[in-house]
């Protein structure tokens, strides 16, 4: 009865929360978002393709692949999950850089995304300037110097079913003040999706992001050591200069380097790094 108790006082802040954004968002007149437009349309598209999702990975990699179009300012996005022994995981990223600075949040305590995730957490967090942001003094110059001017970041509503996992929807932007009070109600809806998704998926546990985060972990490493080892026989140059052109040449392009290496790996005769 007590856990019900604290479940229904966390689901009330997070609405409270949530409506007080809505609340001070403008609502869009009706020729800004009509039936048809391309927010309509990609909400549509992103509904369906979370009803087609089997596992929990698969229906956050849609979810934020959906943030990156439906939020022109998104530069990368990641999703952050909380476990109910409150350690920090990043089951889904567009780019390598989002899950480097999700574990620079988790490393040092401090950062939207982390506020976002705890319970009772905020129904969004955001910092409009990464780079002097006085209430994250060591994660914003860290999200700075890797080219990022704001974050935003909105709580994913809690299944009331253990385990209980909270989390967050994470928007990078390069831009300094990059998000409009529209993008913040664009991504509270896209908030619910990635909450709906996760309570409608069946595997909804721990140890399944853990598994699922283990596997891409060690496909990314093989698929990139494949790369290195065609940039260091074609140039002549060694493991860290290999991956170093990787890195820089993903940045470059803004593609994941898991997708760039695979690229190389398939088609290392047609492709020059």
């Amino acid at each position: 009865m007590a856990d019900e108790l604290d479940w229904a006082g966390e689901k009330d802040r997070f609405v409270a929360d949530a409506r007080q954004v809505a609340e001070s968002t403008p609502v869009p007149s009706t020729d800004v978002s009509p039936a048809g437009s391309p927010l309509v349309e990609q909400f549509t598209v992103l509904t369906r393709s979370l009803l087609d999702a089997t596992t929990v990975g698969e229906a956050l990699e849609r979810v934020i692949v959906a943030c990156t179009k439906a939020i022109p300012a998104v530069s990368v996005a990641s999703v952050t999950m909380r476990a109910p022994d409150g350690t920090f995981s990043t089951p889904a990223e567009t780019h390598e850089v989002a899950y480097e600075l999700d574990q620079v949040q988790y490393a040092t305590g401090e950062g939207p995304c982390v506020d976002a995730a705890r319970l009772p957490g905020p129904a969004m967090a955001y910092s409009d300037d990464l780079a002097h942001d006085p209430n994250w003094p060591v994660f914003g110059p860290a999200a700075a110097s890797r080219g990022m001017g704001s974050l935003l970041s909105t709580a994913l509503l809690p299944d009331a079913r253990p385990p209980r996992l909270t989390g967050a929807l994470n928007l990078y932007s390069r831009t300094v003040r990059g998000f409009t009070l529209e993008d913040r109600a664009t991504a509270l809806l896209l908030a619910t999706h990635a909450s709906l998704a996760l309570a409608a998926t069946q595997a909804y546990t721990t140890a399944e992001l853990n598994a699922e985060q283990l596997r891409r972990a060690i496909d990314t490493r093989d698929v990139i050591g494949q790369a290195k080892g065609i940039l260091m026989h074609r140039r002549g140059i060694t493991a860290d200069e290999a991956f170093d052109v990787l890195r820089r040449t993903s940045q470059r392009l803004n593609v994941k380097l898991a997708d760039l290496a695979v690229t190389l790996a398939e088609r290392h005769g047609d492709i020059e790094l």
